[in-house]
């Protein structure tokens, strides 16, 4: 189990720079650090932790974080440990979206930090597609508008519909307290 102070941080090195789509297409054409990726994104881990998850050593694994970091993908700060020397912690510390658009007349890869994409937000099928409508409308396709008003009025019903069951839960448990 790991010991850490977390209240004492002795260095952060933030890049939240915007991530170039040249840096995100090569981080995730590299199967490593889709890995080291898919790690981070469930909590902040040191190098060894990394080295010991994913059978690699050390020194690809420093490259592949020191990559990016630099691209923006990850920070890193320093923890101090209840032991030892403070350690290096790297960090996902935002969501972001990668979309990318191959069609005869068109390549395009659009980036953006989602700093607003958390939990509360739909889930990753149902985001995309909505961010696919967006950018077929954004390229001038409007016949894209009735989907998106389409995928509006599903929204909708589901909304209505888990309004209901939550107002129902709620008459229901009225009933039980009151007995």
């Amino acid at each position: 189990m790991r010991q850490i102070d977390e209240n004492q941080n002795i260095e952060n090195n933030n890049h939240s720079d915007d991530v170039d789509m040249e840096d995100i297409l090569d981080i995730m054409g590299s199967r490593t650090r889709r890995e080291i990726i898919n790690l981070l994104r469930e909590e902040p881990m040191f190098v060894s932790e990394i080295t010991n998850q994913l059978n690699i050593g050390q020194k690809a694994v420093i490259e592949h974080l020191r990559a990016m970091e630099e691209a923006g993908l990850l920070t890193s700060s320093y923890k101090k440990i209840t032991r030892g020397r403070p350690r290096k912690y790297y960090d996902m510390p935002n969501d972001i979206t990668v979309n990318i658009t191959i069609t005869h007349n068109v390549f395009n890869v659009n980036v953006s930090e989602d700093r607003l994409n958390q939990k509360q937000l739909p889930s990753g099928d149902e985001w995309s597609k909505l961010l696919n409508l967006e950018k077929k409308i954004d390229q001038g396709h409007y016949e894209a508008v009735e989907e998106l008003k389409s995928q509006i009025r599903l929204y909708n019903n589901l909304l209505e519909r888990a309004e209901y069951i939550l107002e129902r839960t709620y008459n229901q448990t009225n009933k039980f307290n009151h007995k």
